[in-house]
């Protein structure tokens, strides 16, 4: 480093700590007087006197002459009086190739106790969406090794897609194949609000060793604070800029985003924010669309964006559904009625859409999707009739050529858990079973 940098970063260290004192303490919120801070610093909050413990806190608004406080962990033995120490620095978390396997918390530390790789470098997680005028346009297709999703649904990459499903309709497990199947260089989870319960057998029985060794999971539980939840979210989202950002296509699944928004919706009610729709603040509906805007093309890398959205009853157009489904390059919708026949994956095709994929896969190949989507409505919307033998033979060749096909459709559509196939296959049976000619 030459003398003036080095005088220019003695420069801007700042000499001075700043410190305050813990006023009062409400559900998830810390009021403080002082020290001098900024929204989203980080202080830290010293308990005890002999033996000092840490708890970290982030500033989250203020209050007449003070600041409100969130803390990352709970607020037990935090009492009037506790030293408040300002660090002047918002939060950041380590990032780096010797991460890659491993399980972190949604401060970006190993979960299993261990210290962090040597070589790490710093990134703060909250970070603006890149330049609009310097995202590359999507044109080429990213492998995820699904054959609904490559055939019918084709995925680009640097795309980013919803999956829409209420609770137990295999949402991790459609996840977890995409992991391993995939053809991006990295894949970066989150699993944001998950059951502690869940978090290993999704590691262990859905990604599996082959798909953790090219990954990096970042979870945070249903019972840690708020404010943690919301961290996940940044923190995986940075960590997988990184990778972006040198020159990688990384694949990254936030499992789920509905449950960051609920997160939201507590630091906002305790800071004092008015409940709108469905009781959401209004910062949720802020947080959205600067932090799912973040993913996608820079004129570094890419990042493939999948983003489950946690849907109450089964209701399509509740808020964060909705207004998660109009940021989005796509969504992916599973159905309740189709895993009750045992159809996996369970997506709906016909509600289901991938913005980009006409303008990424050969004409035939779109020919093809829109046959078979025609053939799947076509019986769909004549179900009832052939089921109760009301349609008669010869009616419509629309419909008998689909009722002569639907088997071969659902076996198309169907996929088990450990079945790996390629873009190529999926594309060449669509074709086959279309029967529109080649792929050009």
């Amino acid at each position: 480093m030459r003398a003036a940098e080095l005088l220019s970063s003695i420069d801007s260290i700042d000499p001075y700590k700043r410190y305050g004192r813990v006023k009062k303490v409400v559900g998830l919120m810390i009021e403080s007087q002082g020290p001098e801070s900024s929204i989203g610093d980080v202080c830290n909050i010293y308990i005890g006197t002999k033996n000092k413990r840490v708890i970290k806190a982030e500033v989250v608004g203020f209050k007449e002459d003070g600041i409100i406080l969130m803390p990352y962990t709970t607020v037990n033995d935090i009492s009037p009086g506790c030293l408040v120490e300002g660090t002047s620095e918002p939060l950041e978390v380590k990032a780096g190739a010797a991460m890659i396997g491993t399980v972190v918390d949604a401060l970006g530390m190993p979960l299993d106790g261990t210290s962090l790789p040597k070589g790490l470098k710093s990134v703060p997680i909250d970070q603006d969406p890149p330049n609009p005028l310097k995202r590359p346009p999507i044109s080429e297709s990213m492998e995820v090794g699904v054959r609904l999703i490559d055939g019918l649904l084709t995925v680009g990459t640097g795309q980013r897609l919803g999956i829409f499903a209420g609770s137990g309709v295999g949402k991790s497990t459609l996840l977890g194949m995409i992991a391993r199947n995939t053809k991006a260089d990295l894949n970066v989870i989150a699993l944001i609000g998950e059951r502690g319960r869940e978090v290993r057998e999704f590691i262990e029985r859905d990604l599996g060793p082959e798909g953790l060794k090219r990954s990096i999971v970042v979870v945070a539980t249903s019972d840690q604070p708020a404010l943690m939840r919301i961290k996940g979210a940044y923190t995986a989202t940075a960590i997988a800029e990184y990778f972006r950002d040198k020159g990688l296509n990384v694949m990254l699944m936030m499992d789920s985003v509905t449950r960051v928004a609920m997160a939201q919706r507590e630091v906002g009610l305790a800071i004092g924010e008015p409940p709108t729709t469905k009781g959401y603040t209004p910062s949720v509906f802020a947080i959205l669309p600067k932090l799912l805007e973040r993913t996608g093309t820079n004129e570094h890398g890419s990042i493939t964006a999948f983003y489950t959205v946690l849907v109450d009853g089964d209701d399509m157009n509740e808020p964060i559904a909705d207004t998660v489904r109009g940021i989005l390059d796509g969504h992916f919708v599973l159905d309740r009625d189709l895993a009750n026949k045992g159809q996996y994956p369970a997506v709906n095709v016909l509600k289901s859409v991938s913005r980009v994929m006409n303008h990424i896969v050969p004409k035939g190949h779109v020919h093809a999707a829109e046959k078979l989507r025609g053939l799947l409505s076509t019986y769909i919307n004549s179900e009832d009739l052939i089921n109760i033998g009301a349609y008669k033979k010869g009616s419509s060749i629309e419909i008998d050529t689909a009722i002569r096909l639907y088997p071969e459709i659902l076996s198309y559509i169907k996929q088990s858990t450990d079945e790996k196939i390629s873009l190529e296959e999926s594309v060449n049976a669509l074709i086959s079973l279309s029967g529109v000619g080649d792929n050009r």
